[in-house]
């Protein structure tokens, strides 16, 4: 069977979907389509003119390449087709957005024929996606004094690829749609159980919210045509809980605009919004593709006479409203006083100059911000090869530097790192800043979409800047379906043949890794003034500063071993008292959370760096801390270690690279051999004094300072999605934090959880304390409700077997992975069990296994979002309560929540996670 016939049986089966035919990447699938152009007979012809035309996928994928030089054929005259003129097939090279069309236009540029190298200057023009070779092309004709040569590099220069496209609109009509109440996942706007199809934009977009929230906004688009949908969260943030390209691909598809009509279901410019405006993490995402994000503010808190807030019974500010966003309001952004308007345009509703920075400015009229990073490092280029300064087009970087301040410690990476700054230039929080990315991260529910996008930026190899890059297999662990299988072999070979380390050896030469993609990260980073991108919400490690990034994002710092973005806003947290011997070191992050509210009444860390002064805790306990930081709502955290607690977390750090290494994992250019050498590096210069471990400067400037109290913290605290508050933008939130005496010891718990990336060895180290002591106690163990447990990597497991634990985990698991026999489908049933799942996400992710619907789940895991780890039923609301190891272990035992005294017999004598405040 041909390669197009298969395409027509599945073009069949997608209409069944309510499809259109998948974008064609497959160059061998369009070598075919050509035939059929190329045959005057063929009854086939039409339809394949339009697949090529208006279905094939640009970039680097092989049928770009096909496409590519076939239009080059028509230019050149050597072939003839009817409906693409010579003309035409410089318009449909122009939309292709680099690699092989970027090597046609140059070849044709430089060729013989003047009028064709007019023609495909005047299209080079208009491109940026140039890589070395591109540019080094160009640069030897025009020293050979080649003048078509020189006049690109002179339009270059000048930036004309970006000044010549239209100006942002002063004023943009749009109509709105409440999406939810409340804070709004990314999981309501790509769920994690639909990760499979997220490269398959047109299918993953039918997973937007619901069908009826897609009937409403279409309804919309009818009635207002020339207005845009403004998607809101209100009462909320928008855009929480994870990165998600995904989401803001889905909001783009169903309420943007088409980035070009020869390019199928790629969509950009959003407008979003928020009562408490956008999630950090996702508000870079919309700048990825140029779209607008807003904070609303359009809920205030009522005040009584003397200014303070009027709180209700729950002790819950009051609010009230102070404009309607209610769907179907229209409402006009003026971009250029940067003002929210109501209808006619003259009440001024909010002020959104936050929206309309010069750069997103920038962002918006380039289409998205990957044109704007790879125009200016393009016109740099042009310019020093002609020996003359760069035009100054784009929007000069915001530099704050404020004399006799100190720096905060992410103040100090980022200059540490910073590309592009003058010398002796201090920045502080506030600043543009375009910095060296060390360590990158690419998880496999993201990973097709990362593909896909350094595919359409036409990069084919990683940055050599870049010290470390790993591609994961843990976000589809548990089961090794149909999905998985399609998916997963066809990420890794990509990656690899890329320059990652890879979960998976496409050759199979060493077993396939599910290692949780965070732990990963948190071992392979070995310096404590590192930047790190990761495809994830959770990319947050305990040495240097990390921040989680949407697909593109991690693309672009693959490809260029950088990133821009302002230097945030710190918040130091310290610790006074003394933590109780019965507590977790899981209960002192949950009440970080509740005391800071207490203090502040606001997140003071909502899109702000937490620098956690963490002192004696490892790298591995304290990720734990880093972790949650993701749910506190803040950008990134960062810990401040001693020396001698730094060195030993090197020292791990080393062993467990040293593992992967021996299992093969290195690449041809040894980059986990140089991270040991690099940690060997830093080891030296903190022994020697050189340079100690990051601490701020004592006269650095912070947004806020929290301090927590660990003698407050007296039993321990579960944070509860309090699904049935009568306000729902109350729900499903990481503040409402409990301690376990608020549920009388008798919430019954339906399962509990011990997996995830807020796990660590300790914890599997304790569950192995509370089976022993359990045993003594009462001669045996029984579940009276299920419990799942699902190490973070191989190598945890590798070490509870040479410590002995793992063996009596094994004695209670009614079910223990095999990976020679991986589950080929979701578990739906539990039984009152221990199942010692293979290591990854597992329940934490809720793409593959769940709960039952309607359970009530106890989880050592950070997410809560409803739907997420647990559906509701019809019956009941699905619940994800989210607690320390011992907590969840316990309640599974007895099916219930535990009382103090139940809990403090449980553990006495256990080694929990400790911690200590530093000492002054």
């Amino acid at each position: 069977m041909s390669l197009y016939t298969e395409y027509l049986e599945e073009i069949e089966s997608r209409k069944a979907q309510d499809l259109h035919a998948k974008p064609i990447e497959d160059g061998a699938l369009l070598e075919e389509i050509i035939a059929h152009i190329l045959d005057a007979g063929s009854e086939h012809r039409d339809d394949c003119v339009n697949f090529l035309i208006y279905n094939t996928v640009p970039g680097t994928t092989s049928a770009a390449g096909v496409k590519a030089k076939f239009l080059k054929k028509i230019i050149l005259g050597e072939v003839s087709v009817k409906e693409i003129t010579p003309t035409f097939a410089f318009e449909l090279l122009s939309h292709m957005r680099g690699g092989a069309s970027v090597e046609v236009l140059i070849d044709l540029a430089l060729g013989n024929d003047p009028t064709i190298a007019k023609q495909a200057a005047d299209v080079l023009k208009t491109q940026v996606y140039l890589y070395e070779a591109d540019t080094d092309r160009l640069k030897a004709a025009y020293e050979a004094g080649n003048g078509v040569a020189k006049d690109i590099l002179q339009s270059y220069a000048k930036a004309e690829f970006f000044t010549n496209l239209p100006d942002v609109d002063d004023e943009i009509e749009v109509v709105t749609y409440i999406a939810a109440e409340g804070d709004i996942s990314t999981d309501l706007l790509s769920p994690g159980n639909q990760a499979h199809s997220r490269a398959d934009r047109e299918l993953h977009g039918k997973c937007m919210i619901s069908e009826e929230a897609q009937a409403e906004i279409r309804a919309l688009q009818q009635q207002h045509p020339d207005k845009r949908v403004m998607l809101i969260a209100e009462k909320g943030t928008m855009g929480v809980g994870s990165s998600r390209m995904s989401g803001v691909n889905n909001v783009a598809l169903w309420t943007g605009k088409p980035a070009s009509p020869y390019i199928p279901f790629v969509n950009y410019a959003p407008i979003v919004a928020g009562t408490n405006g956008i999630s950090p993490i996702f508000l870079t995402t919309v700048g990825v593709t140029g779209g607008i994000g807003i904070d609303l503010k359009n809920w205030v808190k009522k005040l009584d006479q003397d200014g303070n807030p009027i709180l209700n019974n729950d002790g819950n500010p009051v609010l009230e409203q102070k404009y309607s966003v209610e769907t179907g309001t229209v409402l006009k952004i003026d971009t250029k006083d940067m003002k929210l308007r109501d209808a006619e345009g003259k009440d001024e509703l909010a002020n959104i100059a936050s929206s309309f920075t010069p750069q997103k400015k920038e962002f918006m009229k380039a289409g998205g911000s990957y044109a704007i990073v790879f125009g200016k490092k393009l016109q740099t280029i042009a310019a020093e090869t002609l020996g003359v300064e760069p035009a100054p087009v784009f929007a000069a970087s915001k530099e704050v530097s404020v004399a006799g301040q100190g720096l905060t410690a992410v103040e100090k990476i980022f200059n540490n790192n910073a590309v592009g700054v003058s010398a002796g230039t201090v920045l502080h929080a506030g600043s543009d800043a375009r910095v060296k990315v060390n360590i990158v991260g690419s998880q496999d529910t993201t990973g097709p979409m990362t593909v896909q996008e350094l595919e359409a930026m036409a990069a084919m190899v990683i940055s050599p800047s870049v010290d470390g890059a790993y591609q994961s297999g843990c976000h589809t662990a548990s089961v090794w379906d149909k999905k998985a299988q399609a998916n997963t072999p066809k990420l890794m070979a990509f990656m690899n043949k890329f320059g990652l380390i890879t979960a998976r050896d496409p050759k199979g030469v060493y077993h396939p890794m599910t290692d949780v993609i965070h732990k990963v990260l948190n071992d392979i980073t070995v310096d404590d003034w590192a930047i790190i991108i990761g495809g994830d919400s959770h990319t947050r490690m305990s040495k240097g500063v990390a921040f989680g990034a949407d697909s593109g994002t991690v693309a672009l710092a693959l490809a260029t071993g950088e990133a821009t973005m302002p230097i945030p806003e710190s918040v130091k947290v310290t610790f006074k008292g003394k933590m109780g011997t019965h507590m977790d070191f899981r209960d002192v992050v949950h009440a970080t959370q509740a005391q800071m509210l207490a203090q502040f009444g606001d997140n003071v860390f909502q899109g702000r760096v937490i620098e956690v002064h963490i002192g004696t805790l490892l790298a591995d306990q304290a990720f734990t801390f880093t972790d949650w930081t993701a749910e506190m709502k803040a950008k990134a955290s960062i810990c401040i270690s001693n020396d001698d607690t730094l060195i030993e977390s090197l020292e791990i750090s080393k062993h467990r690279i040293q593992v992967m290494i021996d299992k093969g994992m290195d690449n041809d250019a040894q980059m986990l051999k140089g991270l040991i050498a690099k940690a060997d590096k830093r080891i030296a210069e903190i022994k020697s004094g050189e340079k100690p471990a990051l601490t701020p400067d004592d006269n650095a400037k912070y947004f806020a300072e929290v301090v927590v109290d660990l003698d407050a913290i007296d039993e321990p605290m579960i944070a509860d999605p309090d699904v049935q508050n009568i306000d729902a933008s109350k729900r499903y939130t990481h503040d409402t934090i409990r301690p376990i005496s608020y549920y009388g010891a008798n919430k019954k718990v339906d399962l509990g959880f011990v997996g995830s990336c807020m796990v660590h060895k300790g914890d599997m180290n304790i569950i192995a304390q509370m089976f022993r002591n359990m045993e003594k106690a009462n001669g045996k163990i029984e579940f009276k409700a299920p419990l799942v447990v699902a190490p973070p990597t191989y190598n945890i497991v590798d070490e509870l077997k040479a410590d002995g634990d793992w063996e009596i985990l094994q004695k209670y698991a009614g079910f223990e992975f095999d990976d020679s026999a991986p589950k080929s489908e979701a578990r739906t049933k539990y039984q009152n069990i221990l199942y010692l799942e293979r290591p990854g996400c597992n329940l934490c992710m809720g793409n593959q296994e769940k709960a039952e619907k309607g359970d009530t789940v106890m989880a050592t895991s950070t997410r809560l979002f409803q739907g997420r780890v647990v559906e509701d039923s019809d019956e009941k609301k699905g619940e994800s309560l989210l607690a320390s190891t011992p907590v969840v272990v316990l309640s599974t035992i007895l099916g219930r929540t535990p009382s103090i005294d139940e809990y403090k017999t449980a553990v006495e004598g256990i080694n929990l996670t400790k911690f200590a405040p530093p000492r002054a």
